[in-house]
């Protein structure tokens, strides 16, 4: 059994990686970080920081950029991606990180997100999605954390 992140590098997946590592010892699993990447997607690249406003996209610079960080931020932690469609909605990035949630037996999902689990909340929120699925347990990561997850 693991525990799954969703990770697109913005601040409260990272935070949700550091508090998912954090979780690690309690749960006795792995933390395994996922990065769904759509693929010739320049502009969503850059809405998440992925690459500079002049930068060209390459999907697999994408992939190795969000690799570095999740090591960085949690050295213990595995990580996994998974391409999608250049035009991918909100609801098929969540339903890529559900697959790989069931994938890898995830116990629980921890999702950095301001709105996640909201009563009143947008369909178009990949953190809704994920949060409503009840084949694992979610812990939603509302607010920022220490920037960097202990390595023991």
């Amino acid at each position: 059994m693991s525990i799954l992140v969703p990770f697109d590098g913005s601040s409260l997946a990272k935070s949700a990686l550091v508090r998912a590592t954090e979780l690690r010892d309690v749960f006795d699993e792995r933390v395994l970080a996922v990065s769904i990447v759509p693929t010739a997607n320049a502009a969503y690249a850059r809405e998440h920081g992925w690459i500079g406003p002049d930068e060209e996209y390459d999907r697999h610079s994408a992939v190795d950029q969000l690799g570095r960080e999740v090591a960085e931020l949690a050295p213990a932690a595995g990580f996994r991606h998974q391409f999608v469609g250049r035009h991918a909605s909100a609801g098929t990035i969540a339903r890529k990180i559900r697959d790989v949630g069931q994938e890898v037996d995830a116990s629980l999902v921890v999702i950095g997100s301001d709105n996640a689990g909201s009563l009143v909340s947008s369909i178009h929120s990949v953190g809704t999605s994920v949060a409503s699925d009840d084949a694992f347990d979610v812990f939603i990561v509302r607010r920022p954390v220490p920037a960097a997850a202990s390595t023991a």
